[in-house]
């Protein structure tokens, strides 16, 4: 079993997504120009769409979208690519944009949240209304913008390279229900926190963006099962990482306050283990404590003591080494070009040891 460290940035990753970034920002300067024509206060949530993807990110989706076209025989340089990277990373921004708004969160990025900084114009302004129910608004259009401008960049891809991300869209959108579903009901069970892990991100980071970038060349039928292989599991172990992260990682880090996904009683797999291997005083903390917003520093820590404790964390790590051994081991017999498979290897190592 591979031994994962805190490895450095690929840096391809950051090669290509910043062409991606460079290509978002063209794009959304045009239309600032275009709508600022119709009224100057259009301009402002357009900006604030590039402000939020322009704060940071990794840009997985657009690498693991680029190094299956190339390595099933793309143009490393063909513009269709760039887009459909483009076209991830304004999807991924949708995401989360929505996210923070149903979970409450303030902060992204290490910045604020999209709906705060329109209610907080709105209260400094004293306009009229409400503004948390001004922000959530604009924020929700925020999110819709980029949802539309991501389908908009994939418009000249092929039919194929279309459904793949009709279906990834579906995915994400199903796996957030989940998400809020389990987190509503209070759900502890190991199996429904896998399955919230795969479809609110494990697909759509990895397997999903594999498939598209094939597809882009006229290759899924070829490549779509060794791309599975590797993307299933490593997705999968992507999320775990990030939900290792949102109850151990360094804010100044992450860009998100530590302890949210327990304030909010995120239906993760690290706390359904506890639950279930924890003894009678574990379960009772976790019942006590598990989902509470008003939730202090000392009790994050009670929480983070039983998940330690029962040995979830452990079991948790242990998962994601196998998931990355299994990936590793899918795509090094794949077809793909060795060039590629170099890259996707590093990208592995690299997606379940970041410490952001």
């Amino acid at each position: 079993m591979i031994e994962l460290s805190n490895s450095q940035t690929p840096a391809s990753l950051e090669e290509f997504g910043g062409v991606v970034q460079v290509r978002i920002e063209e794009m959304l300067d045009a239309e600032k120009v275009r709508w600022s024509g119709i009224d100057t206060c259009l301009v402002e949530p357009l900006e604030e769409l590039w402000r939020m993807v322009a704060a940071g990110g990794k840009r997985l989706r657009p690498a693991f979208c680029y190094w299956a076209y190339v390595g099933a025989g793309g143009d490393p340089d063909d513009s269709l690519v760039v887009d459909a990277g483009a076209a991830l990373e304004l999807l991924h921004t949708f995401a989360l944009i929505h996210d923070d708004i149903m979970d409450g969160s303030l902060k992204r990025r290490g910045l604020d949240a999209v709906q705060v900084t329109f209610s907080d114009r709105h209260r400094l302004a004293g306009w009229r209304g409400e503004s948390r129910r001004f922000g959530d608004g604009v924020g929700v259009l925020v999110g819709d913008l980029a949802f539309v401008y991501a389908d908009q960049m994939l418009a000249a891809a092929p039919r194929p390279a279309r459904d793949v991300f009709t279906e990834l869209r579906l995915e994400v959108n199903l796996g957030q229900y989940l998400d809020v579903y389990g987190t509503a009901k209070k759900i502890l069970d190991p199996e429904f926190a896998s399955k919230v892990c795969i479809f609110k991100s494990g697909k759509y980071t990895v397997e999903r963006p594999l498939h598209l970038g094939a597809a882009l060349n006229g290759a899924l039928e070829e490549f779509q099962a060794p791309l599975t292989d590797y993307g299933l599991p490593l997705g999968e172990a992507f999320q775990l990482r990030d939900d290792v992260l949102g109850v151990f990682g360094d804010a100044t880090v992450t860009g998100k306050p530590v302890g949210d996904d327990l304030r909010e009683g995120k239906p993760t797999l690290l706390v359904a283990l506890a639950a279930e291997k924890g003894d009678v005083a574990s379960l009772a903390t976790i019942e006590d404590l598990f989902g509470r917003p008003d939730l202090d520093e000392a009790e994050i820590c009670q929480l983070q003591a039983v998940i330690v404790e029962s040995g979830a964390l452990a079991l948790v790590e242990s998962r994601i080494e196998m998931l990355v051994d299994r990936a590793l081991v899918a795509i090094s017999a794949s077809e793909l070009t060795h060039r590629a498979i170099s890259e996707l290897e590093a990208l592995a190592i690299f997606v379940a040891s970041r410490r952001s």
